[in-house]
């Protein structure tokens, strides 16, 4: 019963990434059937991930008061209606709402999973299991980069969004039939203004710029602008730049059982593993950007890989604000942190967009690398700004001897 209901849970938030980052594989054909520019075009991703950011603060209240089955089974509704709308979307501005809706439905899924988790695991295995939820959720970028964009390529747009919705409707049904708390309960909801409790915590506010700065050049590679970027920007042919895309994913989930191996026997170095990786994709970024000419292959699988780390140190994040608050408010924190990496992504998903535009480059005819190269630069600033905070968010933590972040004077 146990593997049944989280794996229901994994597979719905499994249809929420994949609602998520629908618009990644296929961006050039959304441009050219709502006739926007790539600006305009970055505004349904962003969308998308602004709903998200700014509801996981009340996901995770909403959450502690109603369980997970119904917030997992209410947003898989959420995403299927978004994406119906996006199928038979006639008009630009029906399309944002599809995106909207999508966006609030997928808000709601990894809080809910992670609130789920502690009532059928023991305490020991938790973090494990969390390092599976959020690897395998993932799989929801492989599937809009390989099925679905085939799948629109092959039926249409119209075809392809209807099939992903009505899985996702299906998969809501079987939320609201199976996935229910188990017999180990969890810590009740926390009492008012416990949030600001947690706001006020040096080490929740550490898992916050840990998540900033970790995952948001994988979030962007699969929202939006690493398929663009590899077949416009370095002319790698279609076939296997989708393979690349997808391979973000597919390199996260090798990473992951090593990240949740490494954070779980080393917890005070939790924070130095997180900067770690930030640092690689800065490193990685500028030597691909900076390259001569398209940069080789086997440098933009070294791109992919480097990227796909973020996605596996941003799990880590949740582990390092969880230490440091009391049980009842493990929710909120969780929310918080999530906030952190969704924010950036959703900068960064602009910027690129709006950079984009401002070399004359808003549709898809006008891409080329030179344009591409500018406008992804955007990643180093970003990346050395949330590495530079998580620095400055550690020696806060470092000085506060009530937090319970087992990191900084203990060891980091």
């Amino acid at each position: 019963m146990r593997a049944l209901v989280w794996g229901t849970a994994v597979v719905a938030y499994v249809c929420s990434v994949t609602g998520r980052s629908a618009l990644a594989a296929t961006g050039p054909i959304a441009a050219e059937r709502f006739g926007v520019s790539a600006g305009v075009l970055s505004l349904l991703a962003v969308l998308s991930l602004a709903v998200y950011a700014v509801l996981q603060i009340p996901a995770g209240m909403l959450v502690d008061r109603f369980g997970p089955r119904r917030l997992i089974a209410g947003g898989a509704v959420l995403v299927a209606v978004g994406q119906v709308l996006l199928a038979v979307a006639p008009s630009f501005p029906v399309a944002v709402v599809g995106r909207v809706l999508a966006g609030a439905g997928d808000a709601v899924m990894f809080v809910s999973v992670l609130r789920l988790v502690p009532t059928w695991f023991a305490p020991r295995r938790v973090p494990v299991v969390n390092q599976l939820s959020g690897i395998l959720g993932q799989f929801g970028q492989a599937v809009s980069a390989i099925p679905l964009a085939g799948l629109v390529v092959s039926s249409g747009w119209t075809a392809a969004y209807l099939v992903a919705g009505g899985a996702t409707g299906l998969v809501a049904v079987a939320a609201a039939l199976i996935v229910r708390p188990g017999p180990l309960g969890v810590a009740g909801a926390a009492d008012e203004g416990r949030m600001r409790e947690v706001v006020a915590t040096p080490g929740a506010r550490l898992g916050f710029w840990c998540h900033f700065a970790s995952p948001f050049s994988a979030n962007v590679f699969g929202l939006l602008w690493g398929f663009p970027f590899l077949t416009a920007g370095e002319g790698v042919p279609v076939g296997p730049a989708r393979v690349m895309t997808s391979g973000v994913v597919l390199v996260t989930i090798l990473f992951g059982p090593l990240f949740g191996l490494l954070s779980g026997r080393f917890p005070h170095r939790r924070v130095a593993l997180i900067a770690g990786s930030v640092l690689a994709q800065a490193v990685a970024w500028s030597v691909v950007l900076a390259w001569p000419g398209p940069a080789p292959v086997a440098l933009l699988v070294v791109l992919v890989v480097v990227v796909a780390s973020g996605g596996s140190a941003s799990l880590v994040a949740f582990d390092v604000a969880r230490s440091a608050v009391p049980p009842g408010s493990i929710g909120r924190a969780s929310g918080m942190t999530n906030v952190g990496g969704f924010v950036s992504s959703l900068l960064v998903v602009a910027l690129v967009g709006v950079l984009l535009d401002a070399q004359g480059a808003g549709s898809p005819a006008a891409w080329n690398p030179d344009v591409f190269r500018v406008a992804m630069a955007v990643h180093v600033p970003v990346l050395l700004l949330g590495l530079v905070a998580m620095v400055l968010s550690l020696r806060r933590t470092q000085r506060d001897d009530s937090s319970r972040v087992p990191v900084g004077a203990h060891g980091a």
